[in-house]
């Protein structure tokens, strides 16, 4: 940080714990539930991800910015809106050094009215969090230079005391797409030609520039109607890769009209909240698996919704899963992925129906992480396989969806 520049911020947890540091985004404060996210790369993603809404976000990697930011690695659908309500990290790099950069963190967070704290310890944070579980808190930033008071810090706790907190409250329906629309872009990949450039250009998101889309011009096989929840836009993509016309629909469009655009698959996208309490999106689910037999893939919060809808419960986590290295066994071939993360619910396996069948478990603490239906062409899975950020291993699943399609058109 530059020390001219230098802003007191700090975070206060509900337990009364205070957290002091400098602040690299707006000015101001904001309220949420402090979660830990233990991935290495991708906090523009992370960011990004509309299932962060009402959460402030604590990176464990300790050193943050490096690379900055562009207009490509952006996962809200719905504009290029920062969804997470706070970034806490370690240490925020001075300079940033990447050919596809085009604005600093610092200066994306202020351009977006993010609130956001550096200089803690965040592995003290993490532990607390780890011990007690996920809190609600407060990061408050010093107004016009000033410092930190002892009044700030009070009303700093009492104002993350305040926090409704997560459970209950239904937020697909507040970060969702507002209107029907196609979604035609594949999956990002370097463009040819500037891998034979010596200095590279300015990038203008695939379309001449630093990346070109593998999937966009991929022969439209699947008519699939994605509800969106909160969708990340890699995942559209990767149905897109997978020669899927996507028809993205708001969270609360009723299942007749969804059906009357006679989709091959419906897709149920992850987002934000609790999912016990988007009634409107469990009946829906309900009424595909019991009155159709339509290919239907969940993600996360879609996983959870067909859970519900099967007539399990869902549980709220003590800390949740956040981050692009977690173990899931596939229970029926023993093989271990490598996984991406950010749920604060879980499907309790416990309560499953006799005709749902679990299929995936996380190895690190045995919580449900995928479901299928045994009389329904109806699966889901609670990690994220579009892996924006994080590894590669669960992709397949879309393919599992793609086949699905493939045999009921047969």
């Amino acid at each position: 940080m530059n020390s001219s520049a230098e802003i007191q911020a700090i975070l206060a947890l509900a337990d009364g714990t205070i957290f002091r540091g400098l602040s690299i985004g707006s000015l101001g404060h904001r309220v949420g539930e402090v979660v830990f996210n233990t991935a290495m790369t991708g906090y523009q993603e992370i960011l990004t991800d509309p299932s962060y809404a009402r959460q402030l976000v604590t990176l464990t990697y300790p050193h943050i910015g490096n690379t900055g930011t562009n207009s490509e690695d952006v996962e809200s659908g719905n504009g290029h809106q920062v969804w997470a309500e706070g970034l806490i990290i370690r240490d925020a790099t001075m300079v940033t050094s990447n050919f596809r950069n085009s604005e600093s963190l610092s200066d994306y967070l202020q351009s977006h009215n993010t609130v956001a704290i550096a200089d803690i310890d965040t592995r003290q944070l993490t532990r607390l969090l780890r011990d007690k579980g996920a809190q609600n808190g407060c990061i408050m930033t010093a107004s016009n230079g000033a410092t930190i008071s002892s009044e700030d810090e009070q009303q700093a706790i009492k104002l993350a005391q305040e926090f409704a907190g997560i459970e209950g409250m239904d937020l697909a329906k507040e970060c969702c797409t507002p209107t029907t629309f196609e979604w035609t872009a594949g999956s990002w990949d370097l463009s040819d030609t500037l891998l034979n450039r010596d200095v590279p250009g300015s990038h203008d998101s695939g379309t001449g520039g630093f990346f070109k889309h593998l999937g966009t011009h991929v022969e439209a096989k699947y008519n699939v109607v994605a509800y969106d929840f909160g969708s990340k836009t890699n995942i559209l993509r990767m149905l897109v890769d997978r020669g899927c016309h996507v028809t993205v629909v708001p969270a609360q469009t009723p299942i007749a009209d969804v059906l009357a655009m006679n989709p091959d698959g419906i897709f149920l996208s992850n987002g934000p909240g609790d999912p016990a309490a988007c009634d409107y999106a469990i009946d829906a689910v309900r009424h595909i698996i019991e009155e159709t037999d339509i290919p239907t893939f969940g993600i996360c919060l879609g996983h959870q919704l067909i859970g519900l809808a099967s007539g399990a419960n869902t549980i709220k986590m003590k800390t949740g899963h956040h981050g692009a290295n977690h173990p899931v066994q596939d229970l029926a071939t023993g093989t271990v992925m490598i996984t991406s993360q950010n749920h604060g619910f879980a499907v309790d396996e416990d309560t499953l129906p006799a005709n749902v069948k679990s299929t995936h478990r996380s190895l690190f603490d045995g919580t449900n992480q995928g479901i299928e239906l045994t009389n329904k062409p109806v699966f889901s899975f609670q990690g994220h396989p579009e892996a924006s950020p994080g590894p590669h291993d669960a992709a397949p699943l879309f393919d599992k969806f793609a086949d699905m399609m493939e045999k009921a058109k047969a």
